[in-house]
């Protein structure tokens, strides 16, 4: 049993215990106060987490603009990002009807299952989603909900809560994702997201998928449009995917078809952004060299054909103007190489008279080129189509007078209107990837599609008809004259390869470019190879092997085609 005493002692000793531990309480209650308070950052996505209030829906909007390419420290994108895709769960949780705020619209209604045709409703920006007729004139942007989507759930429920929702990010780093990481002009179009929930039920590869239209203003050639859909397993926090989804490109809109519900946008994204431009000009720069290379080898070749080795070649070049045709080919190849080099190898720290004439002098060279690519279908015409009657006096001098004056006086005339200057080639977000001295942006259309697209154009029908027709004539004669049973002519098909790269079949593969990216690659690569095959051509038709020289082949064969020299 305590004594007196003792008790006493145990009560002082809690009291002094007690009085401690309200001076250090009281002492940190003074050093927060002194210590200026913590903002709470809602880009961190933490604080508004689960909460869509009108003031917690403004305030967590506000990291739109916030989260930049430029600065992300204080954003959680993973937790942002996934705030606004559990928005849609919400609505259809607590059966909101509508919701109306300047970077949101939604709305949640219910559906019979039982329904007779397919389900319109409007994306339109400024209204809030509702159910709409089919015209499309009245309602550009819109979603079609297919009938068999209903029908599928007829046996589980009657009707169902359908939730819309148009979000419109912003252009900051939001749902961007690591596809969209690039700074060459990558963007959701219009920064607007399509999201579309169906009573909470996932909804995946639909026999018949959903339509969304978007509308849109006419794109520059150099974008490319894609549908997709935020794919939440893919990476960290997500990225964009078009598995599922397929892209129709109409006049003023695109129809994106998708075999699921999620959030859906529209890519736009530059066919030839910086990176794709660069790798272009590495690959035509180091072709266009090896086609130098073995151009200035053609050239040196004829020059310099030595008499005691071959002799009755020697006598060929002189009675044929075929070669003297393939030289001139040569050169102004070789030349429009060369400006290709000078033009891209200079930067745009020039005066506007030093790229005026750079512009006008690769103008030259490209025309003098397609000239010379006409003229050897043209002579191939007469060796092998016409035949007779072909006799032109001063033949070679007529076609010089062509190949080299025509392009002079045309170029003469697109200087004197001042076309010619600083071109630059810019991607949506108008970033340059690429400045050359060419037609200078602010000339005139007609001007660049008349001397260089249809100027080509023609070239390209006349060398295709000609080559076609003498194809005509290597691969029917033959068999004619033979009888059939014959294997394959690859001595023809050969002949047919080395006469393509004379009239420019090359240049050809420019046609297919709007294709894709792909067939941009393969226009760059055999495109910037042209010279290296006309060498293989020229070397193979007047450099023979022995057991060849008895009855060469090619357009100078002396025992099938005699052409005497018009000189």
């Amino acid at each position: 049993m305590m004594t007196p005493r003792v008790l006493g002692v145990l009560l002082l000793s809690r009291l002094l215990l007690w009085a401690s531990g309200m001076e250090y309480s009281s002492n940190k209650q003074e050093q927060a106060r002194r210590q200026p308070e913590q903002p709470r950052n809602v880009c961190l996505g933490l604080i508004n987490k689960g909460q869509y209030e009108s003031f917690h829906l403004e305030n967590t909007a506000s990291c739109f603009t916030k989260c930049t390419q430029s600065g992300n420290e204080g954003c959680n994108l993973e937790n942002l990002q996934r705030y606004w895709l559990e928005f849609e769960h919400h609505l259809l949780e607590s059966q909101s009807g509508i919701v109306n705020m300047s970077f949101l619209k939604a709305a949640v209604q219910n559906v019979s299952t039982n329904v007779s045709e397919d389900l319109f409703f409007s994306l339109t920006p400024s209204q809030v989603p509702g159910q709409v007729t089919e015209d499309e004139r009245e309602h550009p942007d819109r979603v079609r909900l297919p009938r068999s989507l209903f029908e599928s759930l007829q046996s589980n429920r009657s009707e169902v809560l359908l939730a819309i929702t148009v979000l419109d990010t912003s252009p900051g780093n939001l749902f961007k994702g690591p596809q969209l990481s690039l700074e060459d002009g990558s963007r959701v179009l219009n920064n607007r997201l399509v999201g579309l929930s169906l009573g909470g039920i996932s909804v995946s590869r639909l026999a018949e998928p959903l339509e969304i239209t978007f509308s849109h203003q006419h794109l520059p050639s150099n974008m490319s449009l894609s549908c997709v859909f935020w794919d939440v397993t893919k990476g960290s926090a997500g990225d964009w995917s078009s598995t599922g989804c397929s892209t129709e490109l109409r006049a003023k809109r695109t129809v994106c078809r998708c075999d699921h519900l999620t959030f859906f946008a529209l890519l736009l994204k530059p066919i030839l952004d910086r990176a794709t431009v660069q790798f272009l000009v590495r690959i035509s720069q180091a072709g266009c060299g090896a086609s130098m290379i073995f151009l200035a080898f053609t050239i040196v070749l004829y020059a310099v054909l030595s008499p005691s080795h071959c002799r009755f070649y020697r006598q060929r070049f002189k009675s044929e103007d075929a070669p003297k045709i393939h030289v001139a080919l040569s050169m102004s190849l070789f030349l429009l190489n060369l400006a290709f080099f000078v033009s891209v190898g200079h930067g745009p720290e020039q005066s506007d008279a030093t790229c005026w004439v750079r512009g006008a002098v690769f103008h030259y060279f490209l025309l003098c080129t397609f000239t010379w690519m006409g003229l050897e279908a043209f002579h191939l015409y007469l060796l092998v189509i016409k035949v007779f009657n072909t006799y032109f006096g001063h033949y070679f001098l007529k076609l010089s007078l062509v190949g080299w004056g025509l392009p002079a006086l045309i170029v003469f005339g697109t200087g004197s209107a001042g076309s010619y200057g600083l071109y630059a080639i810019r991607d949506e977000s108008d970033v340059t990837t690429l400045e050359l001295c060419w037609f200078r942006e602010k000339a005139t259309a007609s001007a660049l599609y008349t001397t260089v697209h249809g100027y080509f154009l023609v070239t390209f029908l006349f060398g295709a008809v000609v080559l076609g027709l003498v194809a005509w004539k290597i691969f029917t004669l033959p068999s004619a004259t033979a009888g059939k049973g014959q294997g394959p002519n690859w001595k023809g098909v050969f002949t047919v390869l080395g006469l393509s790269s004379l009239v420019g079949v090359t240049w050809w593969l420019a046609i297919l470019t709007p294709l894709g990216r792909s067939t941009i690659y393969v226009f760059a690569v055999f495109n910037s190879l042209q010279g290296v095959f006309i060498f293989c051509w020229f070397t193979t038709l007047y450099f023979p092997s022995r057991s060849a020289r008895a009855s060469s082949s090619g357009t100078g064969r002396a025992d099938q085609v005699h052409t005497m020299s018009h000189e």
